[in-house]
């Protein structure tokens, strides 16, 4: 056919036909349920019946949960209040949130004296400041210097008495850093590390608390002594979880790395260690901590029974996420490992710069979740007789005025605990998505 009889052809368009909207059913909110719920006969059925028992669930809970008795002072007056609005009954017409409002200060901060309630609230401000630039890039770098310090500013907080025991114990690590420099300028790193391991142990020891107590006594820096026994509720979960996921981030990072160790004395320490604590449960170690420690210590230790639950609880979870940050290690491909060779960087820059960043990033969905699960587990020392939220929620129904309280106490703290684990998870999904490199 010859081009001028191809431009005569009537059923030949010169120009583009003009795109037209999708069909209605096929797009927004009706067409993500015909494809997702009424797709077929099976699935209409089931999203007739799911729909049916999801309505018929919150026409019973509803009600419940919208409860006027928050000004009420006692599980009487909550019961008085629905009978007063015909929705009487034992306790099916509605929430007693009373109790929430009478007790949430003792849920939040257990048997601390009221008065000195800024202190934990000042130290939680501190830590969120501390970590910000580590989660957030746009954060200002200066506030990393409030990560070093702020386990020894949360102590004298928390704990009050003079300033100079934590002062004291920050020495300890300085001091530890500076011979660890010293000593492997002189010799070798492995020498360093042991000279910097020793060192600060003699220093918490015998010297520190001696030169802490005499500058106590000529510049007497001190606010109001609390005991371990007023601490509870969740500032005391937060602290005992927010210890153990510091301080069992790099000890896991290192546990990892000395189980993939060649050196055979490192790398049996670390699978000893490592498959001990994962093969305990976790309530034997706190048992340990609270009963069975206090007898292989000197007579007269005064060993505080939190630092003792907060170092069982950091050795569980380093345990695990050594595990965890193996695992991304493994992961990465040999070229990684020999690319930082062909660089000719020595081992812990291979590690810094190269291999742990990535192992990191592959490893971040199950560190968050070994975390999650840490925060959570703190609820295991009231078993032990700590007053954490749960042990105080015993406490309070043991009150006459609130005797025979159950879901509301409980709803509340598992409500405060979603908000914190559920903060953490969104946090890890937005990090995954700021890190992604595979597009």
């Amino acid at each position: 056919m010859s081009d001028t009889h191809a431009e005569t052809v009537a059923y030949v368009r010169d120009t583009m036909v003009p795109q037209k909207a999708p069909p209605p059913s096929t797009v927004g909110l009706i067409g993500w349920g015909r494809e997702n719920l009424f797709s077929g006969w099976v699935n209409t059925l089931m999203t007739i019946v799911s729909s049916a028992v999801i309505l018929l669930a919150l026409y019973k809970l509803v009600p419940w949960f919208i409860s006027p008795t928050w000004e009420a002072a006692s599980l009487t007056e909550c019961r008085e209040i629905l009978a007063a609005l015909g929705r009487g009954g034992e306790h099916g017409g509605g929430a007693c949130w009373g109790v929430i409002r009478d007790r949430w200060q003792q849920l939040m901060f257990g048997f601390y004296p009221s008065d000195l309630y800024w202190r934990p609230v000042l130290a939680f401000a501190i830590f969120l400041l501390a970590i910000t630039p580590v989660l957030f890039h746009r954060a200002p770098r200066a506030l990393l210097y409030l990560l070093p310090v702020f386990p020894f500013i949360d102590v004298w907080l928390l704990w009050g008495g003079s300033i100079w025991h934590p002062v004291s114990a920050l020495m300890g690590f300085v001091i530890g850093y500076g011979v660890f420099i010293l000593v492997s300028r002189w010799t070798s790193s492995l020498i360093g590390v042991i000279a910097a391991v020793i060192v600060p142990v003699i220093w918490w020891l015998y010297l520190g608390p001696a030169i802490a107590t005499d500058l106590a006594r000529i510049v007497p820096m001190r606010i109001e002594s609390v005991q371990s026994r007023e601490f509870g509720g969740f500032m005391l979960s937060i602290t005992i979880g927010v210890t153990a996921i510091l301080a069992a981030f790099p000890l896991g990072i290192i546990l990892a790395l000395g189980r993939r160790s060649d050196l055979f004395i490192v790398k049996s320490l670390c699978v000893g260690f490592i498959e001990f604590i994962r093969g305990v449960p976790l309530i034997t170690l706190l048992f340990v901590a609270s009963v069975l420690l206090n007898i292989f210590l000197p007579p007269g230790t005064n060993f505080d029974i939190i630092l003792r639950v907060m170092i069982m609880v950091t050795l569980f979870s380093a345990a695990y996420l050594a595990e965890v940050i193996r695992g991304g290690l493994a992961a990465l491909p040999k070229g990684q490992y020999e690319g930082a060779d062909s660089l000719g960087l020595d081992y812990w820059q291979a590690q810094r710069l190269v291999i742990m960043p990535q192992a990191l990033k592959i490893s971040i969905p199950g560190i968050v979740s070994t975390f999650i699960g840490l925060f959570k587990d703190t609820t295991l020392v009231s078993i032990i007789s700590m007053f954490d939220p749960v042990g105080l929620a015993s406490a309070i129904r043991a009150d006459t005025a609130w005797n025979g309280i159950y879901w509301e106490l409980f709803i509340f703290i598992g409500a405060v605990f979603f908000v914190f684990c559920f903060s953490m998870s969104r946090y890890s999904m937005y990090l995954e998505r700021k890190l992604k490199t595979s597009h």
